[in-house]
């Protein structure tokens, strides 16, 4: 039998920030880590990472962190930063997928925001006037139960045409 000490820290003896993205030590024997900017992290027992100052959880998934959301304006905030992103790279969204765990939370979001949704999208609801569709259970594919969102991308020959190209002497 393997001796406990061996299993700490659970997530080795460094990780990325899921804030900063910077290197972060784990406290000796401990199952925390702590970011001289962003303070101490906590390994749950179910394996979640937890911001001991405001309660976050993040999971992992292919070495990236993924917070978990419980209100549906942190997940549309990170859904609209992504959309940014892409936007700067020349691309666009032609269609996002959630994972199924906010299905009820966000479908409630998207009928309280407007009543009238099911009128103007009787097909089907749309997030930033982007087609949204709900993950395979994560029985079906087990990435969705870190992994909160996924943008389906095309290249944006509109938007590389209308910024202008400046010169620099």
């Amino acid at each position: 039998m393997p001796h406990p000490a061996i299993d700490y820290p659970a997530f080795g003896p460094e990780i990325r920030c899921p804030h900063c993205h910077r290197t972060i030590s784990a406290l000796f024997l401990t199952d925390t880590y702590l970011c001289p900017r962003h303070g101490a992290f906590e390994v749950s027992p179910k394996g979640e990472l937890i911001h001991v100052p405001s309660g976050r959880c993040w999971h992992q998934w292919e070495g990236l962190w993924y917070r978990q959301h419980i209100h549906i304006d942190g997940l549309r905030f990170e859904i609209g930063e992504a959309l940014d992103q892409l936007s700067r790279q020349g691309r666009r969204a032609t269609q996002i997928t959630i994972a199924q765990r906010y299905q009820t939370l966000f479908e409630g979001g998207l009928g309280r925001e407007s009543p009238s949704i099911k009128r103007l999208y009787p097909l089907g609801h749309k997030l930033f006037g982007i087609p949204l569709l709900f993950s395979p259970t994560p029985q079906v594919d087990l990435r969705w139960t870190s992994v909160n969102f996924e943008l389906t991308t095309v290249v944006d020959t509109a938007a590389q045409l209308s910024y202008p190209r400046f010169r620099t002497r």
